[in-house]
This record gives C-alpha cells, structure tokens and sequence, in this order.
C-alpha cells in the first residue's frame, strides 16, 4: 500500500477519534496537504506528504511516516507521523501563553447568574461606588 485516503490516516493516526469527525474537519478546510487545502476526504497521502491540521486555534504540521487502515494503539499511531520543528515550537508557545495569560473567557459561568449569584452582584455593587455616578466627590453644602 502506497496511498490512503487523509481521512483513514487521520483516523488510524489518532488525530480524530472517529472517520467522520476527520470528514468533517475537512469538509471545513481544516486539512491541508503539501499546502493545497484538501476538499474532499477521498483525498490520497503517501509517505513524505505533509499535512498541515487546524485545531483550537492552532496549526498543528506533520510529516507522514508510514500508513494504516487500521487504528492501532498510541505508540503505534506516534510512528506514522513526525511532527515538524515549527510546529513543536508553535505547540510549546501556545502551552506558555495558556499557563501565564489564561483566556478571560474560561473563567466565565454558563449563561445567567442564579438566584444566589444576583444577589451576590447586588450586595457588591451596595457595596461599592453605591449610586455615585463618578469618582469626584460631591459637595451637598453648596
């Protein structure tokens, strides 16, 4: 075997748990190979292609190693692939950006405040500033 379809290899390369979320990242533009976005999942790679994925906001570039129909283990999956210096660094940088500057939006709950929450934003905002429009101090007595 010296081609297979990028879906199958991305399935049996463990990159998606299953082929139709492969198919469908695809159908997205997601994949490209040696550079040329793929279009359809019937697409063929060989050994020596690079596959570019995005992911999370993050490319992520590989070299294929060897190929598979069939999914195998992890340690199996590793050999198929080697994934580029670039992207290794890229990967490395992202990790460092997550650890010292978190994303504001994570630490956001779902959807609107509860009971509880709502009044724990009410008793705060009594708290606070109170009904003061600004940071100037008003004079009554004038």
């Amino acid at each position: 075997m010296d081609k297979l379809r990028i879906d199958k290899w991305l399935w049996a390369a463990r990159f998606y748990k299953t082929r139709t979320l492969a198919t469908d990242e695809i159908a997205k533009g997601r994949v490209a190979v040696n550079g040329q976005d793929v279009n359809k999942p019937a697409r063929e790679v060989k050994v020596g292609d690079t596959v570019a994925m995005r992911r999370e906001g993050l490319t992520r570039t590989v070299v294929v190693k060897g190929l598979s129909e069939m999914r195998g283990p992890a340690p199996v999956a590793q050999q198929l692939y080697e994934e580029t210096p670039e992207s290794l660094a890229e990967r490395e940088r992202a990790v460092q950006q997550r650890r010292y500057a978190p994303e504001p939006a994570n630490s956001i709950e779902h959807g609107r405040p509860t009971k509880r929450g709502r009044r724990d934003l009410e008793e705060q905002s009594r708290q606070g500033w109170g009904d003061r429009w600004s940071a100037s101090v008003d004079d009554e007595n004038k």
